[in-house]
């Protein structure tokens, strides 16, 4: 079924598990995350970024909204990283049922009144919004940030903000990124502040760039010829600790991009002459379920639709 994010996210801080929101780029993608979420009876979040919606348009949107329709568990439409007033308005034209706009780039008074824009219009029309505060490092798309630039959610002015802006959810810059890169061995999660804003805040919590980086699909992606350099993510056991403490969407994209990478690969290095598109996204579909199934289970959302 298809509902708003409030929906699937508002049981989940209460509930303290997380909800995995995964990007989609195309009809592989989608199957991968709605088909395993209703196998596994977890609510699931689908979201597509401003570079999908220039690549796969309206065209992808109706394909998660048929698929998110006909599910038996709730999926959300959601926006990710929405650059403006502007684009937020045009996702839920689109069908979107959550968006997201990021103004975490302006000073606060700027963040705060290019979301409270987004949130009075959105509401209006009943669409959930994520905002954000704090700065996250890392590259997603057009969404470049170096890591000098980055910065971590201050707790006493995510509760101004949520005040001042009446967003839904809020996404927190606590130590992950986006992207394969996030530093060497394990890197640090700051669960003191998740922690502190969790206790003075009641909205759900969101975490970017929280992909784990798999250590088995990075040995697979070497193996069937692909070049990556010393990729790292984010723990299970900091996302599940994460999730006790106010954390309810988890955002997974890199993972997903990887896998269905592995898919192909691993067909193309077998059968160098196969030039069936079902013989090589089949395969990268059940790796990308694999990823999807794993993150569910982590994130402690299975059987709770």
């Amino acid at each position: 079924m298809l509902v708003t994010g409030n929906d699937i996210l508002v049981p989940a801080r209460a509930g303290k598990y997380g909800v995995g929101s995964f990007n989609t780029n195309n009809m592989e993608i989608t199957q991968a995350i709605i088909h395993t979420a209703e196998r596994l009876r977890s609510p699931v979040m689908v979201q597509m970024s401003e570079g999908a919606i220039k690549y796969g348009g309206q065209d992808l949107a109706n394909i998660v909204i048929d698929l998110a329709t006909r599910a038996t568990v709730p999926v959300a439409l959601h926006l990710d990283h929405g650059s403006s007033y502007e684009s937020a308005l045009r996702a839920i034209r689109m069908g979107f049922t959550s968006v997201m706009i990021d103004a975490s780039h302006h000073g606060f008074e700027d963040n705060v009144r290019e979301t409270r824009r987004v949130v009075e219009a959105a509401h209006a029309m009943g669409i959930s919004v994520e905002a954000e505060l704090g700065r996250l490092g890392g590259i997603e798309e057009h969404i470049v940030v170096d890591e000098k630039d980055a910065f971590l959610t201050d707790p006493e002015e995510a509760v101004q903000f949520i005040e001042q802006t009446g967003t839904d959810y809020l996404a927190i810059a606590i130590g992950t990124s986006h992207g394969a890169y996030k530093g060497k061995g394990r890197p640090f999660i700051d669960q003191a502040r998740i922690q502190k804003i969790g206790e003075l805040t009641s909205i759900p919590l969101v975490a970017h760039g929280s992909s784990g980086v798999p250590a088995d699909i990075i040995l697979r992606f070497r193996e069937s010829g692909g070049e990556i350099g010393e990729a790292a993510g984010i723990a299970d056991e900091d996302l599940q600790l994460a999730c006790q403490h106010g954390i309810a969407k988890v955002n997974v994209d890199t993972d997903l991009r990887l896998a269905m990478t592995v898919g192909v690969r691993e067909v193309l290095k077998a059968s160098p002459k196969e030039f069936d598109p079902r013989k090589l996204f089949g395969p990268a579909r059940e790796v990308m379920s694999t990823i999807v199934e794993h993150k569910l289970g982590v994130l402690g959302s299975v059987g709770k639709a």
